[in-house]
């Protein structure tokens, strides 16, 4: 048992991505929403490659950690999760996490998903960042752009957070930090199942991860469940409640 609980978040966000999770938490519950480095507010400056990795990441959140906790993650903050988990399984007691996973392999290049998943090439061929970085308008239609497309709430972008958010991203070098994820990861670490206990998050109207590509969780996750969320990509925006459900079944 435990009542420890990390919320690690994605890109393109930060701490505030779990705003609306944290008030449905019961009040005994010990939460901590780290800053990831190099992303919006956790931006301090240049991001080597090697820092920014799914593992340097992970590791920099295990130092944190000092008991057995709940993970939970979702976009990045997924992979992040999934890596501390291997790296440190005795001290995580469960896991929230929403895609992706190794199961997916390489069905991320099929020509369909193409019209998708384009934004990854753009991050990292050096023109998003010549046209993007320190350009406060520029980020803001960027990211707005994204989160449209990847959303069921459009009114999100519409919120004063998306606008912190925004201003985060825009400062000198912040943006170019945190897209150093997809220089940082083009070749995943050697990964192996996850035995804790975890529950999938998996969103139904997430047009980066269809439903069918849930066929191999089993495969990773032994102790896991698959559970079906009214959502578009933001899971932890959009369905906050689901979200809190869940890591209250594992505490």
């Amino acid at each position: 048992m435990t009542d420890s609980v990390v919320l690690i978040h994605g890109w393109p966000g930060g701490t505030s991505d779990y705003r609306r999770v944290l008030p449905l938490l019961p009040s005994t519950v010990s939460v901590a929403v780290p800053e990831l480095r190099g992303f919006g507010a956790g931006f301090d400056g240049h991001l080597p490659t090697a820092d920014g990795t799914a593992l340097a990441h992970a590791e920099r959140v295990l130092e944190t950690i000092t008991e057995p906790t709940i993970l939970v993650g979702y976009d990045i903050g997924s992979r992040v999760a999934q890596t501390l988990a291997r790296i440190a399984p005795e001290l995580v007691a469960g896991l929230v996490i929403t895609p992706a996973y190794p199961g997916i392999g390489d069905r991320r290049s099929e020509p369909r998903m193409q019209e998708h998943f384009w934004y990854q090439h753009f991050h990292r061929n050096g023109l998003a960042t010549k046209l993007l970085d320190g350009n406060p308008d520029a980020v803001r239609e960027y990211l707005r752009f994204v989160w449209l497309a990847w959303t069921r709430v459009p009114s999100l972008v519409d919120e004063p957070e998306f606008e912190r958010i925004v201003q985060d991203y825009a400062r000198p070098g912040a943006f170019a930090a945190s897209i150093e994820w997809y220089n940082s990861n083009r070749v995943p670490a050697a990964e192996t199942p996850v035995d804790a206990p975890t529950v999938f998050l998996w969103p139904s109207y997430d047009p980066l991860f269809p439903p069918e590509w849930a066929d191999r969780v089993g495969e990773w996750f032994p102790n896991g469940r698959v559970e079906a969320v009214d959502s578009g990509h933001f899971v932890p925006l959009e369905a906050p409640d689901v979200v809190a459900r869940a890591i209250v079944s594992l505490l």
